[in-house]
């Protein structure tokens, strides 16, 4: 845990929340992005080794809000809203100004949800997915491993492993199966 730890880089004057855990070489860009973060979850935020979470970053996290960001990622300029948990596995690609949340209103501190129970997943980008900018990624959405998701999307559904989903709201528009 990052207890009392400030980024040397950090243009905003305080330190990182005590229950923020930020893996090996991995890059925070301020802990201006926790100014709205309510959660009192044990580690309200992981991130994992070799990621980037960049400036502009917010996570807006009701009292039960907890956020998990897997190893290889690259998260840039997004604004996470939830009172539940959002999953982002290895290797996926967050653009800008991506909007995840499982609610249309900001969580007031007196929402539900308790630090002993485990949240529901609300919100997952499995491995390897790609999200363009100014995506919205509703409640419900489960991107699947390597899918895209095109810019300024709507998504509140689970999308298949490997599809390209685009559009208000998104329906898939292609696929994009690994390479052999």
């Amino acid at each position: 845990m990052t207890e009392g730890i400030t980024l040397p880089h950090d243009w905003f004057p305080r330190p990182l929340p005590p229950n923020v855990e930020i893996g090996p070489r991995s890059w925070l860009g301020s802990s201006y992005s926790f100014l709205h973060c309510q959660s009192r979850r044990p580690c309200v935020v992981r991130i994992g080794h070799d990621t980037g979470v960049y400036l502009g970053t917010m996570f807006e996290l009701g009292p039960a809000g907890e956020v998990e960001i897997g190893n290889f990622c690259t998260v840039v300029g997004a604004t996470i809203r939830t009172n539940g948990r959002v999953l982002i596995e290895d290797y996926a690609l967050v653009s800008y100004d991506v909007v995840i949340a499982d609610t249309f209103a900001a969580v007031p501190p007196e929402a539900g949800g308790s630090e002993s129970s485990v949240p529901r997943i609300s919100v997952a980008i499995r491995r390897n997915a790609w999200i363009a900018a100014r995506a919205t990624l509703l409640g419900g959405a489960d991107i699947g491993e390597g899918a895209i998701v095109g810019a300024g999307a709507v998504v509140d559904f689970v999308v298949p492993a490997f599809a390209i989903v685009a559009g208000n709201p998104a329906r898939v528009v292609g696929s994009a199966p690994p390479k052999k």
